[in-house]
């Protein structure tokens, strides 16, 4: 039998623009308040999401205008390619490697479009070699950072000896629309930020073991008749959030036996995790988590660190996550778990 996957390094990256939460609210006030009648209803959300600052793609005016598809789809491709180059470098200088070392390529998005996409993009910019294996993965939205890490894991079980990169990156920030006087678009200017990720992994040829935390496993689950509840309207001004405040209550309802039958299957229990690795989608998200989760809730104060630091950026939030709690010098077998678009569970079993 073959080793696990490895994770040979993990880095992170963020946009220059960084937002105090109080600046923000009196932004969105000043954008939504004279066409939306309840925002001040709405506005103790900016103070309750457990959000202090967030980094954008753009400055703080840029957001005050609309925007069309063209428009946002060039800041994105701009900036995408800049955080994912700043985050795979770190990633490679801290594994000791160069980027015609790695032989295949994961790169995780929801937030924008690009073809060609990010990762070969990046091909000719970093130096990666021409016949370096390429997956651009798309549509996993929050749920993208803990299945596009299970994606990389089973490609490294699958290419023993060989280095696969992951990059993951959100601007979900470019989302917002001024013009879009909604509830919903109120919460997302509460909780949106930008970020991106990369991680480096490799299962060692037989007769080795390389060191770093090992990719054991990974699961995911898609609940029928959800698909309406997380995702993306596609429209003439580009994409326009999807969320439904049914969430917490669904993870508190059908994700205790989803987490129970995919440790039950590896001669697990919740209790015998060390600790867990959760997407900061919100405080009612965290809140929801640490109850379902409950007595392996050790990790959720990186989580909710990283809300507070950087807010929610999608599928990256988790990657950071997993920074903060390798960093703390956290050990033994960890559940990395994210909510997406589907609605969808992506769980990543990780021994750190």
């Amino acid at each position: 039998m073959s080793p696990d996957p490895r994770l040979l390094s993990i880095a992170t990256a963020l946009p220059p623009h960084r937002f105090e939460q109080a600046e923000t609210l009196t932004v969105a006030r000043s954008v939504f308040a004279h066409r939306l009648r309840d925002f001040d209803r709405l506005a103790p959300v900016f103070a309750n999401t457990g959000i202090r600052t967030r980094h954008a793609a753009c400055p703080l005016d840029w957001y005050l205008e609309p925007h069309g598809w063209a428009e946002r789809a060039a800041v994105f491709e701009r900036v995408a390619l800049d955080l994912l180059e700043a985050a795979a470098a770190r990633a490679l200088s801290a594994a000791g490697l160069r980027p015609a070392d790695v032989d295949a390529i994961v790169c995780a998005t929801t937030t924008g479009i690009a073809t060609p996409s990010l990762e070969a993009l990046l091909l000719d910019r970093m130096g990666f070699r021409p016949d370096t294996v390429r997956l651009p993965v798309f549509g996993l939205g929050c749920a993208g950072g803990a299945l596009g890490l299970a994606r990389a894991g089973m490609m490294a079980r699958a290419m023993p000896g060989r280095t696969v990169l992951f990059l993951v990156v959100e601007l979900c920030t470019l989302s917002h629309r001024p013009e879009e006087a909604t509830p919903t678009n109120v919460v997302a200017s509460a909780l949106f930020a930008d970020g991106a990720a990369a991680a480096l992994l490799r299962t060692s040829v037989a007769g080795g073991d390389a060191p770093g935390p090992r990719f054991i496993d990974s699961a995911e689950h898609t609940w029928p008749g959800t698909r309406r509840i997380m995702g993306w309207r596609i429209e003439d001004e580009g994409f326009g959030v999807v969320f439904s405040q049914d969430i917490p209550r669904l993870i508190r309802e059908r994700l205790p036996a989803v987490i129970d039958g995919f440790l039950t299957g590896r001669g697990m229990a919740r209790a015998d995790l060390a600790g867990v690795i959760c997407h900061t989608g919100g405080a009612k998200v965290l809140q929801a988590l640490t109850e379902v989760l409950d007595p392996a809730i050790a990790g959720m104060e990186e989580s909710w660190a990283v809300l507070g630091d950087c807010g929610n950026m999608s599928a990256a939030s988790v990657m950071f996550v997993l920074d903060r709690r390798m960093r703390s010098g956290a050990t033994g077998p960890h559940l990395m778990l994210a909510l997406g678009p589907g609605f969808t569970a992506g769980l990543t079993l990780l021994d750190l």
